[in-house]
């Protein structure tokens, strides 16, 4: 449906699956779309818009960041509005007063909403005027840490140390004991100071077995607002969330009324105009007391599943109220319909700690199971040939299934996560299925910590005996020139006759032995296991090793590490865990190093990894501070001193 009296040109000042998202709108409303791109970013967004603009290269705020250069790509084309999507310039105020002096319309809400709940502490005062409860704790501005030490006795331990400040878990703190104060708010504020400019703290009491609950509202010009049901967001690890629901399987309709009517006097609390999220904490044992936490002045990553449950687009509403046109839903018009969940997909190795990963995506397949009643949706910011790198978010897609039952959508969530595969990149896509087939899941007895507690025992999997088997059918086949060999689209394997290879499984090594129609995979722990050699998988080959897809996950099996040998001694090798950016060398070349001991540090997507000296001995650097690198490359070896354990050679 067209809305009249619309705009004709708009930007989206964005990248990756939300700008092709929102693209998608623009295309069904009949409005021209441009986007931005910066000249060394690999996402495929600009082939989804009518114009593209280029922000020239370098780090984001000389390209998505800079206010200057997106103001002027809108001018140069015309735009009459601009959608920031999520994250980037999308909470701004500094960008939304831009737009306003350039004559050009923010798709979002006034600059005055977003300073104020982009203030945590000004959030909590602007709610509490109109009566919306919020988590006991002391929020004044300018508080020392002698302030902040008296306020959490009075309020009683644990409490969560929080900046006034940004978002995303940094700067958060949980303390369980007074003695631990004083350290965790110094840390608190080095990291809030960092992260955000600003190290102001406050301290709420820490609710026990929370539960994140968040309402989608809408608000327009004229004073209208309503809200659209509320998202269960409890399955988060470090704050940062993984699968998103919608109803939650916590409240009554009762408490689904009294939540969405404390999220629409948060709205009213700020003169809020635009699509925004009001998010609560809320004690699995109290859902009748909801807890204010703080207020999303943008779109959400997971508006998804509100879209399917309401069958309301809500970038089309952006847009209509943006172009000054009321309300286009009353209250009473608002009806839930079925489950939604959605499954962020991250470009991560959950098995090695969640860290961040990278790589050229050689193939991607995206499942919409065939099932009455269940819809599948897929946004995605990746494709066949994309590179994704270290500079941006490490979400790279999202699948959302939508059924009658809550139990059926989780079926269908887990049945396309099965068989989607993005190979080349690892992602946490078999954790995903893992954390579905998860019993407290299964029954929605959730909380926010679930993750942080259970992942390393979900992620904890060894490579499957018959993802080993495949590949050392293939090492037998073919042998060292594989790669050369086999076809970039998989090559299907049979009838191998005996060898024994050996493959890297985890932490470990897993020798493998082909012998005709039987295959013996022995673990590290002395483990082995005896099955029928794999007639029919496919391979898929890679610089650094080989890719086996199965509906539990894509994995990436590589040769055992190898000790270089050097000045007569074999030297453990410093190998990047992840791509990403050298950010600190910790010693000199030729330093004398304990075991243990730092070495050098790689930072990707935000997070950042020490790789340690694994013996005693001297250090040779092969990277320096500021170096991009890839995963696996050697970064240091050390020479072992005499009498050190060595590391088994392969």
């Amino acid at each position: 449906m067209g809305v009249p009296e619309m705009f004709t040109k708009v930007m989206v000042a964005n990248r990756g699956e939300i700008a092709i998202r929102i693209a998608r709108t623009l295309r069904e409303q009949g409005i021209a779309s441009v986007a931005v791109r910066a000249e060394d970013d690999p996402s495929p967004h600009p082939a989804h818009f009518d114009e593209v603009v280029s922000l020239g290269s370098g780090a984001l705020r000389e390209t998505y960041l800079s206010i200057e250069k997106v103001i002027e790509a809108a001018r140069s084309t015309g735009a009459q509005a601009i959608h920031p999507g999520y994250g980037f310039l999308s909470e701004n105020a500094a960008f939304a007063h831009a737009c306003a002096d350039a004559g050009i319309v923010f798709i979002g809400p006034p600059a005055s909403a977003i300073e104020t709940m982009g203030d945590k502490i000004s959030a909590r005062h602007a709610v509490e005027s109109r009566g919306v409860s919020t988590v006991p704790g002391i929020a004044e501005p300018g508080l020392d840490d002698a302030a902040l030490i008296a306020g959490a006795e009075r309020v009683g331990f644990p409490v969560l140390i929080k900046p006034a400040a940004g978002g995303g878990g940094k700067g958060m703190y949980r303390v369980d004991e007074a003695s631990e104060l004083p350290h965790a708010l110094a840390a608190a504020r080095r990291e809030a100071a960092a992260s955000f400019g600003d190290d102001t703290l406050f301290i709420e009491r820490f609710v026990l077995n929370p539960r994140h609950i968040e309402v989608q509202v809408l608000a327009d010009a004229r004073g209208g607002v309503i809200h659209l049901g509320e998202r269960e967001c409890s399955l988060q690890r470090r704050h940062q969330k993984v699968i998103e629901e919608a109803p939650s399987a916590l409240l009554t309709e009762a408490q689904r009324a009294s939540i969405g009517a404390a999220a629409v006097e948060t709205a009213r609390s700020v003169g809020y105009v635009g699509a925004g999220t009001v998010e609560f904490i809320v004690a699995g044992d109290r859902p009748d007391e909801p807890f204010f936490m703080e207020m999303n002045t943008r779109l959400q990553v997971e508006h998804p599943v509100t879209e399917m449950v309401t069958g309301v687009d809500l970038v089309e509403q952006q847009l209509r109220i943006a172009a000054g046109h009321p309300l286009a839903i009353a209250q009473e018009d608002v009806t839930l319909t079925g489950h939604a969940i959605e499954a962020r997909i991250y470009a991560e190795d959950p098995a090695a700690g969640f860290l961040p990963t990278g790589g050229t995506v050689l193939q991607v397949d995206w499942a919409y199971p065939v099932t009455p009643g269940v819809e599948v949706r897929i946004d995605a910011g990746v494709e066949h040939g994309t590179e994704v790198g270290s500079s941006y978010d490490p979400m790279i897609a999202k699948l959302i299934v939508h059924a009658p039952t809550r139990e059926a959508a989780i079926d269908g969530l887990r049945e396309a996560l099965g068989e989607s595969s993005i190979l080349g990149v690892t992602t946490n896509r078999g954790f995903l299925r893992a954390l579905l087939d998860e019993p407290s899941v299964r029954a929605g007895e959730l909380d926010t910590g679930f993750i942080d507690r259970e992942g390393a025992r979900i992620a904890a999997s060894r490579v499957p005996s018959e993802v080993l088997a495949a590949v050392a059918v293939g090492e037998v086949q073919l042998g060292p020139q594989r790669f050369g060999a086999w076809r970039a689209d998989g090559w299907r394997i049979g009838g191998a006759v005996g060898r024994r290879t050996r493959l890297r499984d985890g932490d470990g090594v897993a020798s493998v032995q082909v012998l005709g129609d039987r295959t013996s995979v022995e673990r590290a722990d002395g483990t082995v296991d005896e099955l029928r050699t794999p007639a029919e998988p496919w391979l898929t080959p890679a610089p650094e090793g080989t890719w086996v897809r199965t509906r539990d996950g894509d994995f990436l099996v590589e040769a055992p590490p190898r000790i270089r040998r050097g000045r007569g001694a074999a030297e453990p090798t410093l190998a990047s865990p992840m791509p990403g950016t050298v950010v600190a060398v910790h010693v000199a070349d030729g330093d004398a190093v304990a075991a243990g001991q730092s070495v050098i540090s790689v930072e990707a997507m935000k997070m950042e990894h020490v790789l340690r000296a694994p013996v005693a001995g001297i250090v040779h650097l092969a990277a320096v501070s500021g170096e991009q690198v890839r995963r696996g490359q050697e970064l240091a070896t050390v020479t072992p001193e005499p009498g050190e354990p060595q590391q088994e050679q392969p």
